[in-house]
């Protein structure tokens, strides 16, 4: 009887896959990766074609050694690693590896680890795709040029063992780009004026908002602009001038994606993106449910395809219709049915991989952050092939002479797909129409203004979600590179988080000034979006790897001679300061570390006194008279507080400065180019001058 090799990446993945074959299939897993370019060295030779030199990464020579004595029984070998770039370069690193040529060897795919995806996947080989791992490998030498080029300018600068990434770089700049724009930001005062008015006919009240004049939209930008409106309505009669009513539709969200279940799980089940990848990871690979042993419960979880397998969509029209009634399915769904053939489809949206396995069901099998996240993946795709929610909708414009107010109501009368599926930040609740029973020329008793003062509000910090969300939009990245940018960029200190916001730290500024300075183009969000763009066309066949790698080695040398000499004429010495090291008498200096700056004494190796780092910025506590210092958070993050804390608690997030606020006597703050008085009530904006600036 012939004999059968499988090799999956995950050991994970064995068992599972090893119960769906037959006694003469024999399982094993690579454990991810098995060559790759030597970390003492770039690992490829521009004056040779750019050609890479792969060894065996360290501790995989018995792995090795265990699939090529398998590989020699079998009479076939079937490389079943994941179905992306990456799976498909870890094939066939494997068929070097192993030296497979001449062998009967096989590429399989499958996008979930069902009895059925797998067989089918053994019915439907294919040689290994070059476009893939070329696409893979020029990725790959891109990220190590980048690495091992600029990293050694980091240390040299700042004295560490820092590190530069291509996509990670950009990453940084946008969330320093953010932190600026706050820290810059000046709010703008503005009203918002509401009429609670008596429907005199139903003896009800209720509030219209206000719209503008009769030519259109008016904003309410101070007092004064409020006062004039309220004086000119308070003899106005107030009457529906037009009433419109109509239905709208709200359509079924897609399934996931990598990013949007990303952003989703951190949205309403406050996981942080590493989470969210390890826990889907896991599901996707299999667990052991009661009575079923151990199952792949979603499909692959690293796509940016939103469609849906034929095979998929059947079973989900038989679902839904079952389930919830036929008024339920989505337009065409059952024609889509009708039409349906048993194709798997390799490049799928994130979906369960049996609808019918319902998260209920399944629970006692899974841990409470595995049954949150399947219970997610599977409402919204149940959600996705289900009809659009309608609601009614009232649009009331009241005349008050002059002056327009509008009542916009709406209520929902078919719940469609929200039966399901609400998505984290959507209107919950139903709500009551108070519009109805208003006509035109319906006259209305005046009540009472509800005037409120607002403020703008600056662009919010990056949480993880929209940061992975800004990421895609702009075309940087990919959807198995999201976790690790994020991931890196903590672990390197450059960012920190507070609650669910990022905030940059000193050393991450430090280390985007360099970038932007020295490596303009690396950190330019364009540029690191059209390689993706190229990296894209390599993996259809469309552009050489080597091309790729050839026309952007040069100009990265060039960059890294010219940094090099200049980091050399401005190379930072040590700061030194007038605290006395109290063990051995010098005066500490300032050094950087990977929290950022601290005080170590000179005397090292002798002496190894360290202290905090308090910095001051030349302005006096406007509460008790002693300096101001720059000081962080226990996660990075900078403010300004008095020297004399705790027996002081002023504390602010701006830098303060000397200057007063010239009409209340408040200190005043830097917003960029401006100064503004830290006093809310105040608000006094002006130009700071060059030596404030």
């Amino acid at each position: 009887m012939a004999k059968y090799l499988v090799i999956v990446e995950s050991p994970a993945k064995v068992k599972t896959i090893k119960k769906f074959l037959g006694k003469n299939y024999e399982v094993m897993a690579s454990n991810g990766h098995v060559r790759d370019l030597p970390k003492s060295q770039l690992g490829f030779d521009p004056s040779n074609d750019y050609e890479p030199k792969y060894i065996t990464i360290r501790g995989k020579g018995e792995l090795l050694a265990g699939l090529r004595k398998e590989a020699k029984k079998a009479d076939r070998i079937y490389l079943a690693t994941d179905p992306d770039r990456e799976g498909e370069a870890i094939s066939w690193h494997l068929t070097k590896a192993l030296k497979l040529e001449g062998k009967d060897v096989e590429r399989i795919t499958f996008n979930e680890i069902t009895k059925t995806a797998v067989k089918n996947s053994l019915k439907n080989p294919r040689q290994i795709d070059m476009n893939l791992v070329d696409a893979q490998q020029a990725r790959r030498m891109l990220d190590r040029m980048v690495g091992y080029k600029i990293s050694p300018l980091l240390w040299a600068k700042v004295k560490r063992g820092l590190s530069a990434g291509r996509v990670q770089s950009v990453a940084l700049r946008i969330i320093c780009d953010r932190e600026a724009e706050i820290e810059a930001f000046i709010p703008q005062e503005y009203y918002t004026l509401d009429v609670v008015l008596d429907n005199l006919d139903a003896k009800k009240q209720f509030v219209a908002k206000f719209y503008g004049d009769k030519n259109g939209k008016l904003d309410i930008g101070d007092k004064a602009s409020l006062d004039k409106i309220m004086d000119q309505l308070q003899s106005a009669s107030y009457r529906v001038e037009s009433v419109k009513t109509g239905k709208r539709e709200k359509k079924a969200p897609l399934p996931f994606t990598t990013s949007t279940l990303q952003q989703e799980a951190s949205k309403a089940l406050n996981f942080s993106i590493q989470k969210t990848m390890r826990i889907a990871q896991q599901l996707y690979e299999g667990v052991d449910v009661k009575g079923n042993g151990t199952v792949g419960l979603i499909t692959y979880l690293r796509t940016d395809s939103t469609r849906v397998s034929d095979e998929a969509k059947s079973a989900a029209v038989d679902f839904i219709s079952q389930n919830y009634g036929e008024d339920y399915l989505q337009e065409g769904a059952a024609k889509a049915k009708a039409n349906g053939t048993k194709v798997q489809d390799a490049h799928e949206a994130i979906r369960p991989s049996d609808i019918t396995r319902l998260p209920s069901e399944i629970k006692d099998s899974l841990s409470r952050d595995q049954f949150r996240l399947y219970q997610l993946i599977w409402k919204r795709f149940v959600a996705s092939q289900m009809s659009s929610a309608v609601y009614e909708t009232v649009n009331v414009k009241i005349a008050a002479g002059d002056y327009r107010f509008t009542v916009a109501d709406s209520k929902r009368v078919f719940d469609g797909f929200m039966l399901v599926y609400t998505a984290s930040d959507e209107e919950k609740d139903d709500k009551k129409l108070s519009a109805h029973g208003l006509h035109e020329d319906t006259k209305l008793g005046f009540s009472s203004f509800e005037e409120k003062q607002h403020f703008t509000q600056p662009a919010p910090h990056f949480t993880e979600a929209s940061l992975v969300h800004t990421l895609e939009e702009l075309g940087i990245g990919r959807p198995s590179t999201y976790s690790p940018i994020i991931s890196t960029l903590l672990k390197r200190r450059y960012i920190t988080k507070e609650a669910k916001n990022i905030f940059v730290t000193e050393l991450g500024e430090v280390v985007n000034g360099i970038m932007k300075e020295s490596f303009p183009s690396i950190v330019d969000e364009h540029f690191t979006a059209n390689m993706e763009g190229l990296l894209d066309e390599v993996e259809e066949g469309t552009v050489n790897w080597k091309s790729v790698i050839s026309n952007f080695y040069p100009d990265l040398e060039e960059a890294v001679e010219i940094a090099e000499s200049q980091l050399q004429k401005v190379k930072i010495e040590d700061e030194v300061t007038d605290v006395v090291c109290e063990e051995c008498g010098r005066n500490m200096v300032v050094k950087y570390g990977p929290h950022g700056k601290f005080l170590a004494c000179p005397g090292f190796p002798d002496c190894r006194n360290t202290k905090p780092y308090l910095e001051k910025i030349g302005v006096a506590c406007p509460k008790c008279g002693k300096d101001i210092v720059m000081k962080k958070t226990k996660k990075g993050r900078r403010f300004y507080g008095c020297e004399d804390n705790p027996n002081c608690d002023f504390m602010s997030w701006a830098r303060p400065v000397a200057k007063p606020c010239p009409e209340c006597g408040s200190y005043m703050v830097r917003k960029g180019s401006k100064l503004v008085c830290a006093n809310e009530e105040c608000r006094h904006v002006e130009t700071a001058d060059k030596e404030e600036a």
